[in-house]
């Protein structure tokens, strides 16, 4: 991967760029000259159907003029604009600062629109139509590519319409979910339970057992020494934890799959799962009614 972040690739492309108008340039500078100054006729000799005579006259001055604007046109963009290797531009443009200042105009375009709204509390935002009209679109365009457009997740993507709240499921907690993102991790717990692939099995089915998912009794029951390992995020009762974000096994709801092989592969292998933070995408404004839409969800009664 080195060899193409090398300094040596500007260099390279900049030399084809020169090369390639210089070249340009001088074709056109010599296919101008006409081989025939006096015009008396002079032929290529090349002749078609008997009487079709090529002759060699120089190029339109029309099309020769064309071709020389465009050429300075394509000088004066290099030197103005990004285009030859490491040189910036005198301009200075680039295509991230100009993403900025379009998001920045947006914003403040959009401004006069949130304001209603940011003195509100994310409960009362919920409760008016017109805002949520709003909260989804933007959950359109920000959250239902994981969380679906009906925010019912998929494995591995949390259902945003129940009450199975990994943290606390507050107005509070889902802004600053938003905002800064969320990274869970469960690490690997074969070697704490135990190490052997019985021990693990065993684990599994007692984890089941707490939600009376279908399992093996007997191995629950051999099961349930060895989980004090797990007890310290998910607790003696696997209800689960929600300040640090550990699930409740208890509810018979699972982000990552259901059975004993899916909470095997969980034990020996641990997961992480990431929720980037959208705080550098929207504004404060725009993450206060996306949060009231979001929160809406679970907790539809509370905002008629």
């Amino acid at each position: 991967m080195s060899d193409f972040t090398s300094s040596f690739w500007p260099f390279f492309i900049s030399a084809i760029v020169i090369g390639g108008i210089v070249f340009c340039m001088t074709v056109l500078f010599i296919t101008s000259k006409s081989h025939d100054p006096a015009h008396t006729g002079e032929s290529t000799g090349h002749v078609y159907d008997e009487d079709i005579v090529e002759m060699n006259n120089p190029m339109p001055r029309w099309w020769m003029w064309m071709f020389v604007i465009t050429c300075i046109f394509g000088i004066s963009y290099l030197f103005l604009y990004p285009g030859l290797g490491t040189y910036a531009g005198k301009l200075g443009w680039t295509q991230v600062k100009q993403y900025e200042q379009e998001v920045k105009e947006s914003n403040a375009r959009l401004a006069p629109i949130y304001a209603k709204y940011t003195g509100m509390a994310i409960e009362d935002v919920a409760k008016d139509e017109k805002a949520m009209a709003i909260g989804e679109r933007l959950f359109m365009n920000t959250c239902a590519q994981c969380h679906g457009s009906d925010a019912h997740g998929s494995r591995g993507f949390p259902n945003l319409t129940d009450k199975d709240w990994l943290g606390a499921g507050t107005p509070e907690y889902i802004s600053e979910t938003i905002t800064n993102g969320r990274q869970g991790m469960m690490p690997p717990m074969a070697a704490a339970i135990g190490g052997t692939a019985d021990d693990v099995k065993n684990v599994a089915n007692y984890v089941l057992s707490l939600s009376n998912s279908p399992h093996d009794a007997a191995r629950a029951a051999l099961g349930k020494e060895k989980f004090a390992a797990c007890a310290a995020c998910h607790g003696p009762e696997g209800k689960g934890n929600p300040m640090i974000g550990a699930p409740n096994l208890t509810d018979d709801i699972w982000l990552h799959g259901a059975g004993e092989a899916a909470i095997m592969d969980r034990i020996n292998n641990g997961k992480t799962n990431q929720m980037p933070a959208q705080g550098s995408r929207l504004t404060p404004e725009q993450i206060h009614v996306l949060a009231a839409y979001v929160w809406r969800f679970s907790n539809s009664e509370s905002a008629k």
